[in-house]
């Protein structure tokens, strides 16, 4: 991997882990000021949420492997 792969794969995962940071804002706003009211929320945002994380989760595994290649 080239060094401007690897520096957009890291681009790549702290995009991922801001939006995961987002998400789980979201589903923590919505725990602490909107329930119960708005438990009809619950479903979307925390699989908005879900969904965020798994992307980070891919895209961390993909550049550990990437950094495990280059010292290898």
């Amino acid at each position: 991997m080239t060094e401007e792969e690897m520096k957009a794969l890291q681009k790549e995962v702290k995009k991922a882990k801001r939006i995961a940071t987002e998400k789980a804002g979201e589903l923590h706003d919505l725990v602490e000021d909107r329930l119960p009211a708005a438990y009809e929320e619950i479903p979307g945002i925390s699989q908005a949420c879900y969904d965020a994380c798994v992307k980070w989760a891919e895209a961390s595994a993909r550049l550990a492997a990437a950094e495990s290649e280059a010292t290898a």
